[in-house]
Order: structure tokens, then sequence, then C-alpha cells
């Protein structure tokens, strides 16, 4: 009997650590802020990025290449979160870019997930440049005026990231060609923030109530 129970002991103990530390991570930590205060998209009207948490993507005008790109997000990430209620993806998209090339790629998510909360936003490339470089991060636009890096802002306008990642150090973006970065990184970011507005809502709530 103490054989079998020790046996238990070793092999339920580390699930339930596991576990234990898996539920801390979107319980207590938040997502470090990289950068403040990123401009408003002050060209369009149809989105803005003041009081929601916001996907930031640049889409290039070679849609064969970022296609895969969206399929991925889509899989890993907005799937998962898309009954966020202030959950959004915003791509910047140069002026030049094929518009019935970008519609192919979009009727084809939108048959796999509901893509209402997405906004392609076609503007200047001048624009998309000043939105690009005031995330200050180390990254640069190619040369068809988009990146595979996606960004995660805040309901401020703040850069959310990570300031210790193991393998970058600061993790400013985060790859959208690479799904292991998606699945891995990416995901567990976005719970985090989530989490951290759910949290601040229920606290909110509650205070109301008293």
């Amino acid at each position: 009997m103490k054989k079998f129970l020790v046996l238990g002991v070793l092999f339920i103990l580390p699930i339930v650590a596991y576990l234990f530390f898996a539920s801390g991570i979107h319980n207590f930590a938040k997502l470090p802020i990289i950068e403040k205060d990123i401009p408003e998209l002050n060209f369009t009207n149809e989105v803005k990025l003041q009081d929601k948490i916001t996907v930031l993507g640049f889409l290039g005008t070679t849609i064969e290449r970022d296609g895969g790109d969206l399929f991925n997000l889509n899989q890993k990430i907005f799937k998962s979160f898309r009954d966020f209620d202030d959950f959004q993806f915003v791509y910047l998209v140069p002026n030049t870019i094929d518009d019935e090339e970008l519609k192919s790629v979009l009727d084809e998510i939108s048959l796999l997930t509901d893509i209402s909360n997405w906004y392609f936003i076609k503007t200047s490339q001048e624009n998309i440049n000043t939105t690009f470089e005031s995330l200050k991060s180390p990254y640069t636009l190619s040369q068809d005026g988009g990146s595979p890096y996606i960004f995660i802002l805040d309901k401020d306008r703040s850069l959310r990231g990570r300031d210790d990642d193991e393998d970058y150090g600061v993790l400013y973006g985060y790859d959208s060609s690479d799904i292991a970065e998606l699945a891995n990184k990416m995901k567990d970011d976005v719970k985090i923030i989530l989490a951290e507005y759910r949290l601040a809502l229920k606290k909110n709530n509650a205070e109301r109530k008293n």
C-alpha cells in the first residue's frame, strides 16, 4: 500500500504543480509594457486603437506570401479569442494592393471563422511607415511595404510584449510566419492581457456594488 501511495504522490504532484503555476501565470502576471503612447490611426475613421485590445499588422502587396500568415493567425490566435468584445485585428495595407487578390484571401478565411473584427485599412505607405516606426521595434518593413511581425497593443495604445524572453530578450512583436511562435508565445501573451482586463472589470464591478 505504501508503495502505491508513494508512486501516486510522485506521479500526481508534478501535474498539480504544473497546473498551479500554469494557471498562476494567467491569474497574476502582467504582460510588460514595451512602448507607450503609440499614435492613434488618425488617417482613418473606420477603426480606432484606443479602448481596444489590438493585434496590429502590416500587410504588404505580396498577398501570396502574407495570405499564409493570415491563416496562421486565424487558426492559432483569433479563433481562440474572437468572443472577447474588445479584441480586434487591424492590418495597414498599401494603397497599391491588389483588391481582388486581397478579397480572395479574406473570402477564404471568412469560410473558417467570423472576421467581422478584422480591419484592413488602405492608406499611404508614408502612414504605414510612420505607424511602424512609432513602435520602435528592431524590425524593418520589407520591400513590399509589409512585415511578418505583428504587435499587441492594449486599450491605452501601449505596446505589450516580453522584456525577458528566453530567445530575444525583449520581444516587441511576433513572427506570424512562425506557427510555433504564435502557438507557444503569442497565444499565451494574449491570454495574459485579456485576463488583466477581465480581472480589472470584475474588480470595478465589485467596487461599484460596495
